[in-house]
């Protein structure tokens, strides 16, 4: 009990890499007189890292004034426009329900009772009385107006802390502001860790690494992800009809990121330290009962701003989407990445456009596995309705091309909207006829992307249970405007009856999950991507990790998020732990490489497995190259000649993937000479300067030097993405056999629910860490957005090979 006790309490490790000398942390560091200025021993480095990242990402300092002013204004139109529907029209005219008589000298007989405008607008006079007699009215415009000028305030901070970032980019990072978008972040990194050595922006560290400003721009978005990889949070309901759904909107996550991270009463004294009295184990139970609290006053908080919040998200609603949905009815049909999705997908220490560039790659692949179900009886309803539907509108659009006084009849139009509403929407039902099912090979594209996939899914692709918890990672846009109008009243019962009783299980999770490294700060244990204290020995970790199952991330998180952040920042020095692994990943890619094809084969079929993926859209040399990696064990086992007309022996993804990484790591023990070391090496046939890329390489030499190194660092940067992708599917297939003995005889681990681990004082304790560091951004304030996904990057499709017809006329692979 007593081990298990020490291993509770809060732990503070040393960072990897030799920290200041003992007695030398207050010593002043020498500054050349050229490099004095303000950024010298930055106190808040988590806000001043976020920022320079923010304003890269979000194009320079105009981009971003602009778009906040704009906001500014769209507020004060959406209540202003509201204010003067709700007040200043005359509806009962507007709608021809009282006639209007024009008697002016020299009118027209024919246009005195014709409705202009004008006629429907109140007088000013008695639009300004109608405001004054509703206390209602003038609660809210008082309520919005001191809000608007919070938003204003906060906008001239904003203005005034964003334009020293602008200056730090011109001085210290030596990047002017129309070559901003030419730089890729790594880029602008490489430059802050260079920075660094010359003027002491952290006093605490000699040198930054990598790691260290992932840890402060993700601090606390990696305490969100592991706790949703543990399934901490409350986000799966159990409802009468629907049964388990998942219900994470923008402002239930605001409620969590306020209680938790920055909020009064959060559990953080400060951006980068939490509460010492969290970090021990004695009073456990009182902060629980402390948390429980908050918790409470913070939903019932919610439920009395329900209302005002409500009529918000309803408006905002309504003025953002009904142009959309009147010019493409169709778009309430296409599906997003959810909320719960984009957190239970993301690696640590991912970067939001990392995750945006993985997630958007992912997206038609993801589309079309979730469109290959279709309902029979849903198809059938649809096509009759789209039948009946369109033959009534064709009878109206025709009477309206023979005589246009057939619009000037009443609801004609609404009829003629509504007809057409309905057309596109049940057309969303009624499946292509000519699209192959090949659901296994589908799921397999997808995964190459989204990185993560339970076990269950394996094998039942073409399971409704598997599409359903597709859809939960995967919504349609319908769905999520729907749960954010829902959100409002929702998100306080959430609070109340379900967050409060895990307060318990949140204070040891902090606890126990929380460690301090020097010149960083608190961050999640998760986030080190220590393979000793949080590694699945399924997931080839085995005899090189301690954890208990309460210490291992789930679905191999820690493993995946270290290669992903190895193969993203080639320059990064993992510790000893992280660098052992990837070496014994790497032996066992060479051992699987001997059995599998060849690279040159896989290049060679390159252009036909991409077409077959690809539906002969087309795709880069490493969406080709991830193609055929996917397509290679298919195009086997149906039989197919190879290209010398011989018949290639039947193969495996892992193998497939194994003989490329295997190469990749073959050019990186001889690179080619001139080539940087720190980017991500290439073989030979795979670099952008081989002939299978030789026209883009033509292109290059006819741009300029600037736009041809953004060319360059693209190319790479998709290669990188291809490379993970590999060890993505490769790292699934090795987990699937060495699990699959386990699952026969039902020795399969599971998770372990997060308050067994006070029921079990025998529980392992944990080592030390000794790694390096990272952090995490601000919570966004704003109202709830859509975020932009990235939809139009080449993706796989379904295979074609092997097909048989289905009853519904579709192929089947």
């Amino acid at each position: 009990m007593a081990n298990f006790e020490a291993y509770q309490e809060y732990q503070r490790i040393e960072d990897f890499e030799e920290d200041s000398p003992p007695g030398e942390e207050d010593l002043l560091v020498h500054v050349p007189e050229g490099l004095k200025d303000s950024w010298h021993h930055i106190k808040n480095l988590d806000n001043f890292f976020t920022r320079i990242y923010h304003f890269h990402q979000k194009n320079g300092f105009a981009c971003m004034m602009l778009s906040e002013f704009f906001e500014l204004i769209q507020f004060l139109f959406v209540v202003t426009f509201t204010t003067f529907l709700f007040n200043c029209v005359e509806y009962d005219i507007l709608f021809a329900n009282r006639a209007v008589n024009h008697t002016g000298t020299g009118q027209n007989p024919l246009d005195r009772n014709k409705v202009t405008l004008p006629d429907a607008l109140l007088p000013s006079q008695q639009c300004t009385e109608n405001i004054q007699e509703n206390s209602w009215i003038i609660f809210l415009l008082i309520m919005a107006a001191i809000f608007w000028i919070y938003r204003l305030v906060k906008v001239f901070c904003n203005i005034l802390s964003y334009w020293e970032i602008r200056q730090f980019y011109i001085k210290a990072l030596k990047i002017r502001m129309d070559e901003l978008c030419n730089f890729t972040w790594q880029e602008v990194q490489d430059r802050l860790i260079s920075l660094q050595r010359e003027q002491q922006m952290c006093i605490h560290k000699k040198e930054l690494t990598e790691l260290d400003i992932y840890h402060r721009i993700l601090r606390f978005k990696n305490y969100m992800v592991a706790m949703v990889n543990k399934s901490l949070l409350p986000v799966h309901l159990q409802l009468p009809l629907l049964g388990d759904i998942v219900f994470l909107t923008q402002g239930l996550k605001y409620n969590f990121e306020l209680i938790l991270f920055w909020g009064p009463g959060s559990l953080f004294q400060n951006k980068w330290n939490l509460h010492p009295k969290y970090k021990r184990a004695g009073n456990r139970l009182e902060l629980a009962q402390q948390l429980s609290r908050v918790i409470l006053l913070m939903g019932l908080a919610n439920l009395l701003l329900c209302p005002f919040i409500l009529v918000w998200q309803v408006l905002y609603a309504f003025f953002s989407y009904t142009e959309v949905i009147r010019r493409e009815p169709g778009s309430l049909g296409a599906r997003r990445w959810s909320l719960y999705g984009r957190l239970y997908l993301r690696h640590f220490n991912e970067l939001n456009h990392e995750l945006h560039g993985r997630l958007g790659r992912g997206y038609k692949p993801t589309s079309k596995y979730m469109n290959s179900f279709t309902a029979p009886l849903m198809s059938v309803l649809a096509k009759n309705v789209a039948f009946f539907s369109g033959s009534v509108l064709a009878v109206l659009i025709a009477l309206t091309v023979y005589d246009e006084d057939v619009l000037t009849v009443q609801h004609i139009l609404t009829a003629i909207t509504v007809l057409g509403v309905v057309i596109t929407v049940t057309r969303s039902f009624i499946p292509d006829e000519h699209m192959v099912w090949c659901p296994e090979q589908l799921l397999q594209c997808v995964l190459a992307h989204i990185h993560y996939m339970p076990d269950h899914w394996r094998g039942q692709a073409n399971k409704g249970e598997t599409r359903d918890e597709v859809a939960q990672l995967f919504q349609y846009k319908a769905v999520f405007i729907l749960e954010e109008l829902l959100s409002p009243i929702v998100t306080p019962f959430v609070l109340i009856f379900l967050l409060r009783n895990k307060s318990l299980e949140i204070i040891d999770f902090f606890r126990n999950f929380t460690v301090e490294v020097v010149g960083v700060g608190d961050i999640c244990s998760f986030a080190q991507m220590d393979i000793r204290r949080h590694g699945n020995p399924m997931w080839m970790s085995e005899g090189r990790t301690e954890a208990s199952v309460y210490q291992q991330a789930e679905n191999g998180k820690t493993e995946l998020s270290l290669m992903h952040f190895t193969i993203k920042n080639p320059r990064w020095q993992p510790p000893q732990d992280a660098s052992m692994f990837i070496s014994h990943l790497k032996e066992k890619v060479q051992q699987d490489a001997q059995g599998g094809p060849s690279t040159r084969l896989l290049l060679s079929e390159a252009p036909l497995c991409g077409s077959l993926l690809l539906s002969n859209e087309s795709g880069s040399g490493p969406d080709n190259l991830l193609a055929s990696v996917l397509a290679h064990p298919v195009l086997t086992a149906s039989g197919l000649p190879g290209r010398d007309r011989g018949f290639l022996p039947p193969s495996t993804a892992a193998a497939a993937a194994a003989s490329v990484l295997a190469s990749l790591s073959a050019s990186q023990l001889h690179p080619q000479p001139g080539r940087s070391h720190s980017l991500n090496p290439l073989p030979s046939s795979l670099h952008p300067d081989s002939p299978l890329y030789g026209s883009d390489r033509t292109v290059m030499d006819s741009m300029s030097n600037s736009d041809a190194r953004f060319r360059s660092s693209t190319m790479l940067s998709e290669f990188s993405s291809a490379e993970m992708s590999l060890h993505a599917i490769y790292m699934h297939e090795v987990h699937q056999q060495s699990s699959a003995p386990q699952r026969t005889s039902g020795q399969g681990q599971h998770p372990v629910p997060m308050r067994e681990l006070h029921s079990n004082p025998g529980a392992p304790h944990s080592h030390s860490l000794h790694s390096a560091a990272t952090l995490a951004g601000p919570a966004n304030l704003g109202g709830w957005k859509e975020e932009e996904e990235e939809e139009d990057q080449g993706e796989e499709e379904a295979i074609v090979s092997g097909s048989a017809p289905q009853p519904d006329g579709r192929s089947s692979c």
